[in-house]
């Protein structure tokens, strides 16, 4: 991935928090007939390894876990966070010498590693129970995993399989607006609030964060 420096983001935290909260993942991996990639929601656990693992599964037909086998085999999860397309309308700078081009603007993670597959039920289900928890957590009544019947849950546990990335490598780009003169990227935030979608609102937000020093702990 192309990162120039005023775009990269290598903060762990950071990452993290990219990762959680967009945990649908394009898995990437080799296979016999060249690049495949699945999409997969993907539960990260930060205490285990340096950089984190991933913990996901996949339906039993899909070939992936096959592939990866208990061995392994080289993985790329990306992940995606918000997104927008920038007008050069919105900046300052088009009305003082028109030298403006749009842009998009963009939160990506990636995550490298091996890739493993756990055919075993009781992993299996720890992982869903895990996944679930988080994505109901808030509901005004979140459904568990215990509501399912038993007989039921077995069969649909029977039809997966559990996959494993431990990370290795995690790359982060944050683009931002941060190459712009303060006036252009107020004008970004001041565009996006404008369009009133929930989508553009979040982009706002990011942007408006990037202009924000941190602070000092």
């Amino acid at each position: 991935m192309y990162q120039p420096a005023s775009f990269t983001e290598t903060r762990l935290d950071v990452l993290h928090a990219v990762m959680r909260a967009a945990p649908l993942a394009s898995l990437v991996i080799h296979g016999p007939d060249g690049l495949d990639a699945d999409p997969l929601p993907l539960l990260l656990d930060a205490a285990a390894g340096p950089c984190g693992t991933l913990a996901g599964h996949c339906a039993r037909a899909n070939p992936l876990w096959t592939r990866a086998g208990t061995g392994g085999i080289d993985a790329l999860a990306i992940f995606h966070g918000p997104e927008h397309y920038v007008s050069p309308a919105w900046y300052p700078a088009k009305q003082e010498h028109g030298r403006v081009v749009p842009t998009w603007n963009y939160v990506i993670v990636q995550a490298r590693g091996r890739l493993r597959a756990i055919d075993d039920r009781d992993w299996l289900r720890r992982q869903v129970t895990a996944l679930t928890q988080q994505q109901e957590a808030g509901a005004t009544a979140p459904w568990a995993v215990g509501d399912a019947p038993a007989d039921y849950l077995d069969k649909m546990l029977g039809a997966i399989v559990g996959l494993e990335l431990r990370i290795e490598r995690l790359s982060g780009k944050c683009k931002l607006s941060q190459n712009q003169p303060a006036a252009n990227r107020d004008g970004v935030i001041a565009g996006l609030q404008a369009l009133g979608t929930s989508r553009a609102a979040v982009m706002a937000a990011e942007v408006a964060e990037r202009m924000t020093p941190p602070r000092a702990d």
